[in-house]
């Protein structure tokens, strides 16, 4: 399970920038001030696709985007960086872009932090959004040092426990996860909160736990906004992973009568279609998601398809698709180690650079359950049966 399925930052509203800075030795206050205020660039909202222009929202973000880009580019207005920083992970979240939105989120958040007259809950908040960037381009160490030094700032703050659930949780540290999962549901009992108890009851084996709280998640959000959506299909992920298939095609129901185009929730019916040797549906139904959003899981899920029924041009072809997918990711600032290694196991069956990936993720992560797993697997598979116990046990 990636870690960014379980970042719920409220965000409202969306958009994607980049700086520069420049300034000449022995000029004034003043114009270091407006040669910085010039030399900001705010880059274009990108338009969503039709099926994900949901109801109003999508009209509140392009106006919302529109007024912060503006303020943002005034040095002081740095709560204004801050909420579009905001924008655009809810973007990246939203449309699959992340490529476009998260590298300018960090540009934003770093130029507030180079302000001097940040104030203490400004630069708090810039460095808990920050946190939750970094734990969506999988880059976990960084994101537990920011989200700690946010937390010296202001300790009774729910947000900022959320990324520390995060990063720990990623990093293999179980114990202080739980930790930090309980003061933050203690500060704020929410949607956000109840996804983190339910993610930590599913690592530890607590299912029927795990169900419980997810369910809370999804009472506590509202009906229609993505936070609750997202809720509601790891609700329905749940359910699968229970042996209870009825349960979780209820759950994608209501969620696409919901949010309609939820691609996610579509590619999970295809994931139950599959898993009733339904394979024309299942197609169906991940070309439905992936003409929505650029993501490449779905590309992934698509390929495994082709490959099982031995269809090996299409496979070629949406394989070179996977390949640059992936080299954008990392280009836009993606760790995406753990993801090349299943690509080269399971779909170019090269289990020499689906080892080198894993030993990479295993050297930053020796402690997390997924990366053992993984790096066990590709031990078995290579004949290695000692190694792959070991990495097991």
């Amino acid at each position: 399970m990636k870690i960014y399925s379980f970042i719920f930052l409220l965000i409202f509203f969306t958009s994607a920038g980049t700086y520069s800075c420049s300034s000449s030795d022995g000029s004034s206050e003043n114009s270091q001030t407006a040669n910085r205020e010039k030399s900001l660039h705010i880059a274009n909202l990108l338009d969503r696709p039709a099926g994900l222009q949901v109801g109003q929202e999508w009209q509140q973000v392009s106006e919302s985007f529109q007024a912060l880009a503006l303020s943002s580019q005034k040095v002081e207005e740095h709560q204004s960086r801050i909420l579009l920083a905001q924008l655009f992970m809810n973007e990246a979240r939203i449309t699959g872009e992340h490529g476009h939105y998260y590298p300018a989120a960090i540009q934003l958040l770093e130029y507030n932090l180079e302000q001097s007259d940040l104030s203490d809950d400004e630069r708090f908040q810039t460095l808990a959004t920050l946190a939750s960037v970094q734990l969506s381009q999988h880059n976990f160490e960084q994101a537990l040092a920011t989200a700690k030094a946010a937390q010296q700032l202001n300790p009774y703050n729910a947000q900022v426990y959320g990324a520390l659930v995060d990063a720990h949780l990623e990093l293999g540290q179980y114990e202080q996860a739980v930790t930090m999962a309980d003061r933050m549901v203690s500060i704020r009992p929410d949607l956000r909160s109840y996804a983190r108890i339910s993610y930590l009851r599913e690592v530890h084996g607590d299912l029927t736990g795990a169900i419980e709280a997810m369910r809370m998640a999804v009472q506590a959000g509202y009906p229609g906004q993505e936070q609750t959506a997202w809720t509601r299909l790891k609700l329905a992920e749940l359910y699968r992973q229970n042996s209870q298939p009825d349960a979780a095609a209820y759950e994608l129901q209501v969620l696409l009568s919901e949010r309609p185009n939820y691609p996610f929730a579509i590619t999970a019916q295809a994931q139950l279609a599959v898993d009733k040797n339904q394979d024309q549906q299942a197609e169906e139904l991940l070309l439905q998601a992936a003409n929505i959003i650029p993501e490449v899981g779905f590309y992934i899920d698509l390929a495994s398809l082709y490959q099982r029924q031995d269809r090996e041009e299409e496979l070629a072809a949406i394989l070179v698709e996977i390949e640059d997918m992936l080299a954008d990711d990392v280009a836009s600032g993606h760790n995406m180690d753990m993801e090349y290694a299943a690509y080269y196991r399971d779909l170019r069956g090269d289990l020499d650079k689906a080892l080198q990936y894993a030993t990479n993720e295993y050297q930053k992560r020796p402690d997390n359950l997924d990366v053992n797993r993984l790096l066990a697997s590709i031990h078995q598979k290579r004949g290695e049966h000692e190694l792959a116990a070991t990495l097991l046990k």
